[in-house]
């Protein structure tokens, strides 16, 4: 022992960190005997460590592969898909979930990949009067891959095109699931928190994931490689890694970043979370500037790339992440003794440190945006504005998002959910202890203090001093955040609760800080108490769930939406190949994964002129003219409008918030029912036209004729020529 502390002396003098400091310790202290001899490493150690592997490598596989056969058997049971007809398979595809699984249908029903590619690039069939290229709007390049797969394997005897496509995403579950149980135990170091883990992800299924009844979304394929991302970042941060296997660690970030950004349109965004989880720690150097410069660079060249795939797309290149990731590399160069000198000196350098940053990341911006003329994203701001209180809007595509659940607060029988499996509380637990002991580091770090720290008086300190451990918990507190503020959002962080969670509760730091808190602190306390805590967890939750999803599993239901089906089957029976059709965006989708026909709007809502478009096609539910519907309807070539009686009279949203008052209201009239209406709104010289135009009167038989009609849906047929 008195090496060690002579070792720990010079290394002091040296001006080592602490961190670095107390991991030699605790290293070295594995392996002495209570006698005071140093025992060899390689005495049984490699034996143990490999078994270990193995047997922890074999569980988080079998526990992978069995939640995909798990939300593979909740598909199937709650829908009986594998005996329902074709079209009500598609069906179940809602809303845009249809639309991104029409281009896979797409691209196997043409007659070579060159000619599915070309329908692809020159699209005329999405957006009625025009050619759009899809791969370029939209994230489908995961469409396009399967599609060629299934074209050159010789499954198509064996197994169906839609069964293809669902048991990949099914199986890419297993993938998260695994990687979700990777982190855990790489922050842990036992493979029982990955079990943990891996458990909690699966018993709180309804908050943690909604693939089974919402296959092709785009959160569905791009969580699971963000999950691997996290891990391949978590090993990354670990110390004394050999330089190959940190060149194959920067290599899986890398690939994990890419298909992470390839999938999925919201990309920007939580790289950008991501970005300032790095930005936040090392400006509060918790982690190697380094590393951290080498994720920078991934990060850029990654978006950069599905830029460049998605034919320069200029909402990528516009996006803040770009712009704030450009401005960090740039400020660091002008900056670069930022972490020198007394406490105050390196607040206020900290401080000029994120002011240039921020004023880069604007100035940047806003010359990418002028350059491009980009206005794609500027609902994303206007809702942003409205959500957080500054000041109200009456624009209509800010309100379509305000008045949507999914975009609202996240809701708080949620934490209930959670807690009934005892997340939420462990959550809590391990939050509050590390995240005290980050800003303790953080302090020690910014006054200089790290330096001179003995290693008796750090028991705090080590609980967040593996990089990682920051990482993550920076991580957990940022997409926590955007979590509580956007519902949508939860399942980045849910996820992450289950990894942080687990990791907590098999920590020796965390363990051994509580104990030596409370003076019980012995090594064979930490050691049961290490495991005894998530076994005992593991074993309420075998006990509470178990019997729960045995019977979910055995409940067995049915797809019924008679309505819609006869609404497919009656457009493609009656309908010319390239009639036309409006509609609202969600069951656009449905027309034209069912039928083949084409579409004057969609729910891919990241275009400009189709927001408006959008806007304009949803006037046949506001207070106008049958004349004025029929120009704005003609003006996109529409042959037939579709009507739904759930949005005409709509009763799932309070007033202000059904989609007949956002019309009102960005048409400047006053709104139906009971209830206040701002000043300035005036009374439509019209009555609404989706009720209206049932009463069957000559001003509107003139100009629509109804053609189709059944409890659900009114579809008529517009005159050619008025």
């Amino acid at each position: 022992m008195k090496v060690i502390d002579i070792m720990t002396t010079i290394r002091h003098r040296k001006g080592i960190k602490v961190t670095e400091v107390a991991e030699d310790h605790l290293s070295q202290e594995k392996n002495v005997k209570p006698d005071g001899k140093v025992r060899s490493v390689y005495t049984g150690g490699k034996l143990w460590k490999r078994l270990s592997l193995a047997v922890g490598g074999t569980v988080a596989i079998s526990l992978g592969l069995l939640t995909s056969v798990y939300v593979a058997t909740l598909h199937e049971n709650d829908l009986w898909f594998s005996n329902i007809k074709e079209v009500e398979r598609e069906i179940s595809f809602r809303t845009e979930c249809g639309l991104y699984y029409s281009y896979y249908k797409e691209m196997l029903q043409a007659t070579s990949i060159q000619q599915g590619l070309h329908g692809l690039i020159y699209d005329n069939k999405t957006e009625s009067l025009r050619t759009i290229n899809i791969l370029e709007r939209m994230n489908v390049y995961q469409e396009v891959f399967l599609s060629i797969l299934y074209r050159i394997l010789p499954i198509q005897k064996y197994l169906e095109p839609v069964y293809f496509y669902i048991y990949t995403l099914f199986g890419l579950q297993a993938l998260y699931v695994i990687a979700l149980y990777v982190t855990s135990w790489l922050l842990s170091g036992t493979w029982l928190s990955g079990l943990l883990a891996a458990f909690w992800y699966i018993t709180n299924r309804i908050d943690t994931t909604r693939v089974e009844f919402t296959i092709p979304l785009r959160e569905n394929w791009a969580l699971p490689f963000f999950a691997v991302q996290i891990a391949a970042i978590t090993y990354l941060f670990r110390s004394h890694l050999r330089p190959l296997h940190e060149k194959l660690t920067l290599l899986a970030v890398f690939i994990s970043t890419f298909l992470f950004s390839l999938t999925w349109q919201f990309n920007q965004f939580m790289m950008l979370m991501q970005a300032l989880v790095l930005f936040i720690l090392d400006c509060l150097d918790m982690l190697p500037t380094a590393k951290v410069t080498w994720l920078y660079i991934i990060q850029l060249t990654g978006i950069l790339l599905v830029c460049v795939l998605q034919f320069f797309n200029s909402m990528i290149l516009g996006s803040l992440l770009i712009s704030f990731t450009v401005s960090v590399l740039l400020a660091r160069t002008v900056q670069k003794n930022m972490k020198m000198g007394c406490l105050l000196n390196r607040l206020g350098k900290l401080f000029f440190h994120v002011l240039m940053v921020l004023c880069l990341t604007l100035l940047v911006n806003n010359f990418i945006k002028k350059i491009l003329n980009l206005e794609s994203d500027e609902h994303i701001f206007k809702f942003l504005k409205a959500k957080f209180g500054f000041g109200a809007t009456r624009d209509f595509d800010a309100n379509l998002y305000l008045c949507e659940e999914a975009f609202g607060l996240l809701p708080f029988n949620t934490f209930a959910r959670l807690s009934d499996t005892l997340l939420f509380y462990a959550y809590l637990f391990v939050l509050l202890l590390m995240a005290t002991a980050a800003a303790v580091v953080a302090f020690q770090n910014l006054s200089g203090s790290a330096n001179v720290q003995s290693t008796d008086k750090m028991e705090i300190c080590t609980i967040v001093q593996k990089p990682g451990a920051a990482y993550n918990l920076m991580h957990t507190i940022l997409f926590g955040c955007l979590a509580l503020s956007t519902m949508r959002m939860k399942y980045l962080w849910t996820s992450h609760m289950c990894v942080f969670a687990s990791f907590g509760l098999c920590s020796t730091e965390v363990w051994g800080f509580v104990l030596k808190s409370v003076r019980l602190y012995t090594p064979q306390r930490l050691c049961v108490i290490r495991y005894l805590v998530p076994i005992i967890t593991l074993l309420y939750l075998s006990y509470k769930f178990c019997p729960g999803m045995m019977d979910e599993l055995s409940e067995l239901r049915e797809f019924y939406d008679p309505d819609t089906v006869e609404l497919m089957n009656w457009i493609k029976s009656n309908t010319p190949k390239k009639a036309v059709i409006a509609g609202s965006m969600q069951l656009l989708a449905g027309v034209k994964l069912c039928t083949g026909r084409i579409l004057t709007n969609h729910p891919h809502y990241e275009d400009k002129s189709l927001r408006e478009r959008t806007k304009q096609v949803y006037q046949v539910y506001a207070k106008r003219s049958p004349e004025d519907v029929y120009s704005i309807l003609r003006s996109f070539g529409t042959n037939y409008v579709i009507l739904e009686d759930s949005i005409c009279y709509e009763r799932r949203h309070s007033r202000g918030c059904r989609l007949r008052d956002l019309l009102d209201i960005a048409n400047g009239h006053v709104m139906d029912g009971l209830g206040e209406n701002e000043p300035d709104l005036k009374a439509s010289l019209y009555p609404r036209f989706c009720e209206e135009i049932k009463k069957n009167l000559s001003s509107y038989s003139m100009y629509f004729t109804r053609v189709f009609q059944n409890k659900t849906f009114h579809v008529y047929k517009l005159a050619k020529h008025k």
